[in-house]
């Protein structure tokens, strides 16, 4: 009985010694530890023993059963640390997988304004910002608009400092007009007192009127404005500019007209109109962009350019009012009610 466990043990940790995969392992267990391995079968031969041997041989097979199992779960950890080691590993540096096909992106009247930007940019207009609340010397009196001009009128702006107890009321600006007025200023400072270089920019931003809200007109939208200003610029550089952007930026078909118009700071002034179609199911009808014209001449002296030297040109367009035109947007509002329905389709 006691050959028989000595070679039993020996065979065993032989075996187990070649065993290298987690099945081969499981094989090994079931072959000697389970059941009806061959440790247990051999244990069944321990009531034949003498009695006198009894203790000896009992002894002897708990101590191969014990090594038996050590040495099974030694070899164990020894697999899995192996098995974890050849696991595929992530690289947390790549980028991560993605689970949806929803990408986001810029919202539509930004897109526009960069393609605005764009468009104007291969003309040689540079981008201009400036800020949003304003005052009244900015936004009306060196535009040429002065006191008393129905355009001032509270109901027509959102002022911030009440006009009737302030002689330099601030607002938030009802027209990105201002901006070129501060480029001009800064122009001119930049010269010592004088201009001394042509001026050609536009100028993308929000602006505020209090206007009814419909399918064509909101309280804030998108305003470009653009200026020119060199020598010997006419009516036939504004149009030419005017039917350029409208050709690159909808097409070699696209439809404009000039319509004579007043504003205080141009002189003669235009309104440009677009034949645009709203809805695929009725046919295109005229819309108004925007206004445009020379700069008067009492503009460029109020911000100390000399009219006899410099003249020039300027725009300003509704960039709702373009966006519906190129994307065949039926109303304004959906511009901004941040439906994902409507914004996954722009």
């Amino acid at each position: 009985m006691l050959e028989l466990i000595e070679s039993l043990e020996k065979t065993g940790l032989s075996e187990l010694s070649a065993v290298s995969t987690p099945d081969a392992l499981e094989a090994w267990r079931l072959s000697y530890l389970a059941g009806s391995g061959k440790l247990k079968a051999a244990m069944a031969g321990f009531k034949d023993v003498p009695r006198e041997q009894k203790p000896a041989v009992g002894a002897r097979m708990n101590q191969v059963k014990a090594a038996l199992e050590a040495a099974f779960e030694e070899k164990k950890a020894v697999i899995s640390a192996g098995a974890a080691a050849h696991a595929e590993r992530i690289d947390v540096t790549e980028p991560g997988f993605i689970s949806s096909q929803s990408f986001g992106r810029a919202h539509i009247i930004t897109r526009v304004i960069e393609e605005l930007c764009e468009v104007f940019g291969r003309m040689g207009f540079a981008v201009a910002e400036g800020p949003e609340l304003e005052d009244d010397e900015h936004n009306f009196i060196k535009l040429n608009i002065p006191a008393g001009h129905p355009a001032r009128d509270p109901i027509d702006n959102f002022y911030v400092d009440s006009p009737l107890t302030n002689a330099r009321p601030r607002m938030i600006r009802s027209q990105t007009s201002t901006v070129q007025i501060r480029v001009m200023e800064a122009a001119v400072k930049e010269g010592g007192g004088r201009l001394a270089r042509p001026i050609k920019i536009v100028s993308p931003g929000r602006v505020y009127r209090p206007d009814t809200v419909d399918a064509t007109h909101s309280f804030m939208f998108h305003q470009i404005e653009g200026l020119y200003l060199d020598r010997n610029v006419s009516m036939v550089d504004l149009k030419t500019t005017l039917l350029q952007f409208a050709r690159a930026y909808f097409g070699e078909d696209a439809e404009v007209r000039l319509r004579p118009s007043f504003f205080p700071f141009t002189e003669p002034s235009a309104e440009l109109d677009m034949k645009i179609r709203l809805r695929p199911d009725q046919p295109a009808r005229w819309i108004e962009l925007g206004g445009c014209g020379m700069v008067d001449p009492a503009v460029l002296e109020l911000c100390g350019i000399d009219p006899e030297e410099w003249g020039g040109f300027a725009f300003g367009f509704g960039i709702e009012r373009i966006a519906m035109g190129r994307y065949g947007i039926p109303d304004i509002r959906l511009l901004f009610e941040n439906d994902l329905r409507f914004l996954r389709q722009v």
